[in-house]
């Protein structure tokens, strides 16, 4: 009976359909989304939470090794991190790049001896675009820009995360702020190309499909940045990246909306309630992106002298020509790539 059983269980087994290659192809790109989600999300976070409770056992020597550790590389996220291509190289990122998926797009060429600061737009509620485009080398940016590094700015506390500061300058992140970037533009030779989140934090909140809204009027740190160093300024636009989460979007002038901007003042980052997809299903809510094509497309550099200290009018008027270059980039390009010829970029 018992041979019988096992007979008829082996027949069972393999009578049962066995998973295609397209299925196992989805499963993985699934998988390396998860993986991205839960890094950025958790793992500065547990890392800390972990050192923190090694303290309290036998094994404290750890805690304090990484502390010395980081103590003495404190500077380094500000003197161009620490890159690692193996990582940039993973073929993990092929998977990450298919789930969506994502494509770079571009339009003019990038010359190794100049140094540029990319405006990334829109901020998006994880730059998904940004970080595929300018972290990852599964898009092809080396191979349509060669010569060109690029790098990608993201708020200085996340460094002071164990582990995370890590993971993120082996994949070529450094802090936004003025000594990190300016140490790529001028004392790193030249061919590097600083991508900024120019919305930053305070457009996350705003985002939501079907909305073409970027901050940019008042912000001119980077346009001042530029021409101190002489680096050219480049606009991309990526098409699809407000269409990956939902968000509940609170009114200005709520209480709600008020929290969230203080909060971000505080903090650096703002607290947007979103979903998108679960894990099992595209029906279910989670937190995993939904599957929607991302076209970054990097536009025409705007050329840039160097004035070591450039007058208000100087910065607007080049803040300006680079607005206008933004316009005409998304203008010529909104069609192509999911929107409607009304569709209009608003900029506040």
């Amino acid at each position: 009976g018992s041979r019988a059983s096992v007979q008829t269980a082996l027949r069972t087994l393999l009578a049962a359909p066995w998973p295609s290659q397209r299925d196992v192809r989805s499963w993985l790109q699934l998988l390396s989304v998860l993986q991205w989600v839960l890094s950025f999300l958790l793992l500065g976070i547990v890392s800390l939470l972990l050192l923190i409770y090694l303290v309290f056992t036998s094994f404290w020597p750890i805690s304090a090794l990484y502390l010395a550790w980081i103590i003495f590389d404190w500077d380094t996220p500000e003197k161009g991190g620490r890159r690692l291509p193996c990582l940039r190289r993973w073929p993990v990122w092929r998977h990450f790049r298919d789930y969506f998926p994502v494509k770079l797009v571009k339009t003019h060429d990038l010359s190794p001896s100049h140094n540029y600061i990319i405006g990334s737009h829109p901020h998006g509620i994880l730059c998904v675009g940004a970080f595929c485009n300018f972290i990852t080398g599964s898009t092809g940016f080396g191979e349509m820009f060669p010569g060109i590094r690029p790098f990608l700015t993201t708020l200085a506390g996340n460094f002071r995360l164990p582990l995370f500061r890590e993971y993120l300058m082996s994949g070529g992140l450094c802090p936004v702020t003025r000594r990190a970037i300016g140490y790529l533009l001028s004392k790193n030779g030249t061919g590097n190309a600083v991508a900024i989140v120019i919305g930053g934090a305070a457009e996350s909140l705003s985002c939501r499909p079907g909305v073409t809204t970027l901050i940019l009027k008042n912000r001119k740190g980077f346009v001042r940045m530029a021409l101190q160093h002489g680096a050219y300024l480049v606009p991309s636009f990526s098409f699809g990246e407000n269409d990956l989460f939902r968000q509940v979007v609170f009114e200005e002038g709520s209480w709600m909306r008020s929290i969230q901007q203080r909060f971000q003042k505080m903090m650096g980052f703002a607290p947007c309630v979103f979903y998108g997809r679960g894990l099992t299903s595209v029906r279910s809510r989670g937190f995993l992106p939904y599957a929607r094509p991302i076209t970054t497309v990097v536009g025409e550099p705007v050329t840039v002298p160097k004035i070591e200290d450039p007058s208000c009018e100087t910065v607007d008027m080049y803040h300006e020509m680079y607005v206008r270059s933004l316009l005409k980039l998304f203008n010529e390009n909104k069609t192509k790539y999911g929107l409607s010829e009304t569709d209009e970029l608003h900029i506040i």
